[in-house]
């Protein structure tokens, strides 16, 4: 599983959100897209962070004691988020998962976003490569060792 890479099983087509964007625009696009978060990015692609239920969760608590400072989803972007690059094996991306609590990493490539994984895909990916079929050299043991037993005298 080491030889995956993020390259091989990233989601590329993303949703991305605008610093700039109106922050209730940014939620309704979640809301209405059934995502709990997507990149924010800038017009030249450059990554500035992520918009996630939690950011959504600060801009209604700001908003209910009216102290929203803006509307735009920059101030409210998670700028610390973990990320990756396309060369990030498989079991590093997995083992990143276990140990923090994101649900998604972007894959950058310098600072340019170019991709996205998310747990389900690694979960997907491991679960495909734990039953690919065996190599030729496997499955001509296995089926030697049935013979054997097939012809194995009877006790």
């Amino acid at each position: 599983m080491n030889s995956v890479i993020a390259r091989d099983f990233m989601t590329t087509r993303l949703i991305t959100l605008s610093p700039r964007m109106d922050v209730f625009e940014a939620i309704n696009l979640l809301l209405r897209n059934k995502i709990s978060g997507a990149p924010v990015v800038d017009q030249e692609g450059k990554y500035i962070g992520i918009f996630s239920e939690k950011c959504c969760m600060s801009v209604l608590v700001d908003a209910a004691y009216e102290q929203l400072p803006t509307n735009e989803v920059f101030a409210f972007v998670d700028s610390d988020a973990r990320t990756v690059t396309p060369e990030t094996d498989l079991l590093s991306i997995a083992q990143l998962f276990l140990s923090t609590h994101y649900r998604r990493l972007p894959v950058l490539d310098g600072d340019r976003l170019v991709g996205q994984v998310s747990r389900r895909d690694v979960i997907r990916v491991a679960m495909e490569k734990l039953h690919a079929p065996p190599s030729r050299q496997r499955t001509l043991l296995y089926l030697s060792a049935l013979v054997e037993r097939v012809d194995a005298p009877l006790e």
